[in-house]
């Protein structure tokens, strides 16, 4: 509330409900209804399981949950140009992009020009690439079974990323994390590439995924591109 600058008189109007019911809601002596908890979950912009985590019944937060996969691609591969571009083109408060290289997405022209475009939108573009000279990126180039040309996929993303990386509102970093997943994010959509052990990313599955309040599922992988951000380096630090 007080980030949105929401008084108590005013969520009261807002949601047609005594002020008292604000404040207990708010100290926490009353859990909302049902129909009141989605409605303040939609109006915080928070899900109902983080603002009252003990209040969701757990066989609707799985139902809620299930509803949040759009779709699943077999392949990454398998997610057209057109796809990814309508991805990053619907972010208009954030994109993000947690990778180790993710080299398809630097090479094209025409996601690079859309992710400019939606920085100069107003949009805050935040990209995750691995560090080139981590032990974890050697690793996971022998599971691939494709050795250092992980390494040197990582370092040409760099290069290719050069002038986006002077565009007002677009941040790159340096993380050495474990990558369990490769996250590509606008606003509340994600697509969520799984990596399996053995298998390029290109031809491991991609979680297609929309944040709807009170699911867990789209939640858990914004918050780890949050922690991995928070550990990262920045690109002109590294």
């Amino acid at each position: 509330m007080v980030e949105l600058g929401l008084t108590h008189h005013a969520l009261a109007e807002e949601l047609e409900v005594n002020v008292k019911t604000v404040e207990r809601w708010v100290t926490g002596d009353y859990v909302p209804f049902p129909r009141n908890r989605h409605k303040l979950a939609i109006r915080l912009g928070r899900d109902e399981s983080y603002l009252w985590p003990d209040a969701l019944p757990r066989d609707r937060a799985a139902a809620v949950s299930e509803s949040e996969i759009v779709r699943v691609y077999p392949h990454r591969s398998d997610v057209t140009t057109d796809e990814w571009r309508q991805l990053f083109e619907s972010g208009t408060e954030e994109i993000g992009v947690l990778v180790y290289a993710g080299l398809f997405l630097a090479e094209d022209a025409g996601l690079q020009r859309v992710l400019r475009k939606r920085a100069k939108a107003g949009a805050r573009i935040r990209i995750l690439l691995g560090d080139p000279d981590d032990s974890r990126v050697a690793e996971r180039g022998e599971e691939e079974g494709i050795g250092a040309a992980l390494a040197a996929k990582i370092r040409n993303a760099f290069v290719l990323y050069q002038g986006l990386s002077e565009v007002t509102g677009v941040e790159f970093r340096i993380h050495r994390t474990v990558l369990y997943n490769s996250i590509y994010r606008a606003d509340d959509r994600l697509f969520v590439n799984t990596h399996v052990y053995g298998l390029p990313a290109a031809q491991a599955p991609v979680w297609q995924l929309r944040r709807v309040p009170g699911g867990e599922l789209a939640r858990h992988y914004l918050e780890s591109f949050e922690r991995v951000w928070d550990d990262a380096t920045p690109m002109t630090e590294a």
